[in-house]
């Protein structure tokens, strides 16, 4: 079986660590991610990173700061993750669109996962404008829009309205959530296989658009 694990997953030794400031932010992902952001204070991180107070406010003004550019560049890693996942098991947008949910579930199997780490970080932070909650709205916003442009391709193929797609799509990321909540909690990959399931009713049910009635000149 193909490994989709997301690189840099708590505990993923992997990586090649280069400079205080890469080793602050893999130090800041892997303990906020299994932990959460309230839990995890300046000193953890910086004994995690094997740096220094001085060290870490040299390069962040705040535990906040480091946070939300740690949140960042996961949001760069985990896209390039998925969307690789997912065109691996095929060039047709339904079958990409469902295997959306093949490659969660193996992420799901996976020792390191705690959920989905843009969900975990807004549900801490109350404040909508707070730096750390507009990585996570943007993070949702180009996933949706990564499900969109399949959505529009597979309805653009089976013949539908095209306006279907970003209805569609919505309700894509809600089972795409859905199934990474259930997930974390059931601690259950099979959440994966029943959403997987739903979304395919889901596409049953987009309808091919009746035929445009031709104008005849006379």
């Amino acid at each position: 079986m193909t490994n989709h694990r997301l690189p840099l997953e708590p505990g993923d030794s992997s990586s090649s660590v280069v400079g205080v400031r890469e080793r602050l932010l893999d130090a800041a992902e892997a303990l906020v991610y299994a932990g959460g952001i309230h839990a995890t204070g300046v000193d953890a991180i910086v004994r995690q990173s094997s740096t220094t107070r001085k060290s870490f406010y040299s390069h962040f003004e705040s535990k906040d700061a480091l946070v939300a550019a740690a949140l960042a560049r996961r949001h760069e890693r985990w896209m390039h993750w998925f969307i690789q996942g997912v065109r691996r098991y095929g060039r047709k947008p339904r079958v990409q669109l469902l295997a959306m949910f093949d490659v969660l579930a193996e992420w799901f199997s996976s020792p390191g996962f705690h959920g989905c780490a843009f969900l975990n970080a807004a549900g801490e932070i109350s404040t909508p404008d707070d730096p750390i909650r507009v990585v996570a709205r943007e993070h949702k916003a180009q996933l949706l829009q990564f499900v969109q442009t399949l959505c529009e391709a597979h309805i653009t193929e089976a013949g539908g309205e095209r306006r279907q797609a970003k209805q569609l799509a919505r309700q894509w990321l809600v089972l795409i959530d859905g199934a990474i909540g259930v997930a974390l909690v059931s601690g259950a990959s099979g959440a994966a296989r029943d959403a997987r399931t739903a979304a395919a009713r889901l596409l049953d049910t987009v309808s091919a658009a009746p035929p445009r009635a031709r104008t005849r000149k006379r």
